[in-house]
């Protein structure tokens, strides 16, 4: 397990302990990032415990996360410049790409830095108090934490770049239609929504969830004859586990639970 951290909290949830509740406590700052909490997060996730099957991301208090503690911003020169950019790769690599899916529970700033730590997560839930903003723009910097890879792909290059010109920001509604994130909810429910989400996902079999975080993404991004292959590599072995052959034969049997759940 992580060493514990004052900028971040681990729970165990569930009655099998099935769920890590990862949450940034740095609220009086509004849980902006500093380096010691992408230390935190980074060991966190790296460690968790083998009962986990799915993890929320929570911010305590009114904010997920409104970016980078500016307090922290040095200079620096380019090769520090690229080693501190890349140590926040690893940490949020170790969201999106660690163990078990990840869903981030959203509201107030969701703000630069923490756009980025959010869009590592595999499912985000927005309450109605979510607003959206890369200010770095503005204030002469470029993202650093994996942002210009992640963020198009939720919103697109062009809306990137006019938030990053611009300063604009988005509301949650906004948020949610053009795909910061996939659901919306009344104001205080994110991490309920989060919650039920994660307790959901984490009855699925295993190796399918982790095909889902680590081989999904990477489909997407091949020629289709060299996605098709990996598909079909991926769907064998998955099939093959011993867990999936025993849910396909509860299905078949009649054994196995038929009702489709809505979101």
């Amino acid at each position: 397990m992580a060493k514990p951290s004052q900028d971040i909290s681990l729970e165990l949830a569930g009655k099998k302990k099935e769920i890590a509740v990862v949450r940034l406590t740095r609220a009086a700052k509004r849980n902006a990032l500093s380096d010691g909490l992408i230390a935190a997060l980074r060991d966190t996730f790296q460690n968790l415990p083998s009962s986990v099957r799915a993890a929320v991301i929570d911010g305590e208090g009114e904010h997920f996360c409104a970016g980078l503690d500016l307090s922290e911003l040095k200079e620096r020169d380019a090769g520090e410049g690229l080693h501190h950019s890349r140590s926040w790769h690893m940490a949020l690599d170790a969201v999106q790409y660690g163990p078990v899916p990840v869903v981030a529970a959203l509201h107030g700033a969701v703000v630069g830095g923490g756009l980025e730590l959010a869009s590592a997560a595999h499912i985000r839930v927005a309450d109605a108090t979510t607003f959206y903003a890369l200010p770095e723009g503005t204030r002469g910097i470029f993202v650093g934490g994996g942002g210009s890879v992640r963020i198009p792909k939720l919103i697109g290059v062009a809306r990137m770049t006019d938030m990053m010109l611009t300063g604009r920001v988005y509301n949650a509604q906004d948020g949610e239609r053009l795909g910061f994130a996939q659901y919306l909810v009344a104001e205080g429910q994110a991490f309920d929504k989060a919650m039920e989400l994660a307790e959901r996902i984490a009855t699925n079999a295993p190796l399918t969830n982790y095909a889902l975080m680590h081989a999904l993404p990477r489909i997407a991004e091949q020629p289709a004859d060299h996605g098709f292959m990996t598909e079909a590599l991926i769907s064998a072995i998955a099939q093959a586990a011993p867990e999936a052959k025993q849910r396909v034969r509860d299905f078949l049997e009649g054994k196995a639970g038929t009702k489709v759940k809505k979101a």
